[in-house]
């Protein structure tokens, strides 16, 4: 519900085909590992604002995650501090991840989102409508390392 699909998007790949190849069952995403600076910082942030708790902790050589999570849903993220990194702020036209997009259920839901976002003083845009593709409507905001972040809301019905 609200939640965009390959069969959402139009594309000129012949939709019969099952894809470039590879065997099946490849059928989402599991979690994002997002490097910050300050992992305490972060899990506060995440915490106060989208409402995620701790699920784990993990140490391994160079580095640790703590793994948050939303009760509820299928929503997981590792937030990873490394040794080697310079505590250089994110940038989305470095080579990586450009933005997360998460996705919520309602343009209410979003609506209420956008008015959280602004009431625990996280720096976010207005809500705006896209067209394509799809139709729908989107918030952005940074997280305290300025990874960039959406929330989106997807129409079932479409446009």
């Amino acid at each position: 519900m609200g939640r965009m699909t390959s069969s959402d998007i139009s594309t000129t790949a012949d939709r019969t085909a099952t894809g470039s190849g590879g065997p099946g069952g490849l059928s989402g995403v599991h979690h994002i590992g997002l490097t910050v600076t300050d992992g305490q910082r972060s899990k506060r942030w995440y915490s106060e604002v989208l409402g995620m708790v701790e699920w784990m902790q993990e140490e391994y050589p160079g580095g640790r995650t703590i793994g948050m999570m939303r009760p509820g849903t299928e929503l997981f993220i590792g937030l990873d501090t490394h040794e080697r990194n310079g505590a250089e702020e994110f940038a989305p036209h470095r080579t990586g991840l450009d933005h997360l997009a998460l996705a919520v259920d309602s343009r209410a839901d979003l609506e209420a989102w956008h008015r959280h976002l602004v009431a625990v003083g996280v720096d976010c845009g207005e809500v705006r409508e896209f067209t394509h593709p799809g139709s729908g409507a989107v918030c952005t905001f940074t997280d305290p390392d300025g990874i960039a972040l959406e929330l989106m809301y997807v129409d079932p019905a479409g446009a």
